[in-house]
């Protein structure tokens, strides 16, 4: 038996922000380059509280300064408007002060418009925090947020996907739901980045989105916060984690994921830290290494980060 845990309404279509009927007195959560991209003249709505400064890879003080900055305003709602950063910080000061939560993704690959998972900085290292009440209401899909997405975040965002449904797919706690959606994402994922579709991205992003939350990402997802945590993009670092994850874990999209890093030409990465050190660390990560297919060691995580430090891989 497996119980799926999704938002309760899922709105998609092109201009569907503009047609839904925000609460008055929300509290509006984005990233500094809301105004110049146009997004606020997009969505029609013009909320007198506006939090503008998550940062990627948010930590979880920005969650206290917004708490702080709007402890005493009367908020009906939280809309989340942005990345998958910004999604995260909006879910969870949405949990936090126990309010309405809308998401609205403006890059696609993160998925978390529709789980129940945050991650946020602690003490300088990524850490994801997993709770229902963090689920969002209502997750408001409309392509025309992609349009003007820059190649290189739309790429990575891509490669986020990619990496989430394959995993989720090949993770201990998958079932005929996640497969199924896990399947599907990816088919849609591979034909918007050969083929330049970006209506598949997009239903691509929320098929991953629907498969790994209701299963787990699993070893490229560990390997791939040590990277993050010395400043790579988390796309960029799931081209090479999640690449040499497949490889060890004989996954069925190991030769198609591949492939699609090759076409995009990503560059190289290299931790600069001890490796064994960050060996250490991702050995702590639980939530990805218990459901991984294959029993991961300290001893085969010092191989793999050996392998994306040293090898020629695309």
């Amino acid at each position: 038996m497996y119980t799926i845990k999704q938002p309760s309404e899922i709105i998609i279509g092109k201009n569907s922000v503009q047609k839904y009927d925000f609460l008055e007195n929300s509290l509006l959560i984005t990233s500094s380059g809301a105004k110049k991209r146009e997004w606020l003249s997009y969505l029609k709505i013009e909320p007198k509280l506006i939090f503008d400064d998550v940062e990627s890879n948010p930590s979880i003080d920005t969650i206290e300064k917004i708490l702080e900055m709007y402890q005493n305003e009367k908020i009906s709602s939280i809309i989340g408007l942005g990345g998958g950063s910004v999604l995260d910080v909006a879910k969870f000061v949405a949990y936090k002060l126990n309010k309405f939560k809308i998401l609205i993704p403006t890059n696609f690959g993160s998925g978390s418009e529709v789980t129940r998972i945050s991650v946020l900085k602690v003490n300088g290292k990524k850490k994801s925090f997993h709770d229902d009440r963090l689920i969002a209401d209502v997750a408001i899909i409309d392509s025309n947020f992609i349009k003007n997405t820059p190649d290189e975040i739309k790429n990575y965002a891509a490669i986020d996907a990619c990496a989430q449904c394959t995993e989720a797919y090949d993770s201990k706690l998958s079932n005929s739901y996640t497969k199924f959606f896990g399947k599907q994402a990816f088919d849609y994922l591979e034909n918007g980045i050969l083929k330049d579709n970006d209506e598949s991205l997009v239903i691509g992003s929320l098929f991953s989105g629907l498969s790994f939350g209701n299963a787990s990402t699993t070893l490229g997802h560990a390997l791939s916060y040590v990277y993050s945590n010395e400043g790579y993009a988390h796309g960029h670092a799931l081209a090479y984690t999640t690449t040499v994850a497949h490889e060890f874990n004989k996954s069925i999209f190991y030769e198609r994921f591949k492939k699609i890093i090759e076409k995009m030409k990503i560059p190289e990465i290299k931790l600069k830290g001890d490796l064994n050190q960050a060996a250490d660390l991702i050995m702590t990560d639980s939530k990805h290494i218990d459901n991984n297919p294959t029993k991961i060691t300290k001893n085969i995580i010092l191989k793999l980060l050996e392998k994306i430090n040293d090898e020629q891989m695309f």
